[in-house]
């Protein structure tokens, strides 16, 4: 149950984030979430976008280096701690995580299932790790709630 992420080389310049999220503003992609990762000369933009192939493709006629890649996604509870049980499992299995970023929506949105209460917030906590379809799994038999791509939008 991959994410789909849109991942942009960009350069540490004044203005380059405001170039592209305006860029994608006009292309009419709806972005859910972004993050910069960033040295003193380049960046990576990660984003999470309702049409991964088409930023990719309107960011590579406009001159970007985009690709897709996959990143997994953990439903959560928008309270304290709740992502540590998570984080901990993978620690546990010498899963190593690259990167992680998180957004909250409201209004619970996925919905819980039909016998719990719903939360006011969901939170996302969108991970990068070595092997997917382990921490997949791993998350999955504890019984870890995975994110899909179109619960997102």
């Amino acid at each position: 149950m991959a994410i789909e992420q849109v991942s942009v080389f960009i350069e540490n310049q004044p203005g380059r984030l405001y170039e592209i999220l305006s860029f994608l503003a006009e292309e009419e992609i709806d972005l859910r979430s972004y993050s910069v990762a960033e040295t003193s000369d380049f960046g990576i933009l990660r984003m999470i976008v309702h049409d991964t192939e088409g930023a990719v493709a309107a960011l590579k006629r406009k001159g970007f280096t985009a690709r897709r890649n996959d990143v997994l996604g953990i439903v959560i509870p928008d309270a304290t701690g709740s992502a540590v049980q998570a984080i901990r499992l993978l620690s546990d299995a010498g899963i190593n995580i690259e990167y992680t970023y998180a957004f909250v929506m409201p209004n619970g949105r996925p919905q819980p299932p039909a016998d719990a209460l719903p939360p006011e917030r969901t939170a996302f906590v969108l991970l990068r790790v070595e092997d997917n379809a382990r921490a997949e799994a791993l998350l999955s038999a504890a019984g870890v709630k995975l994110a899909e791509h179109r619960e997102l939008f």
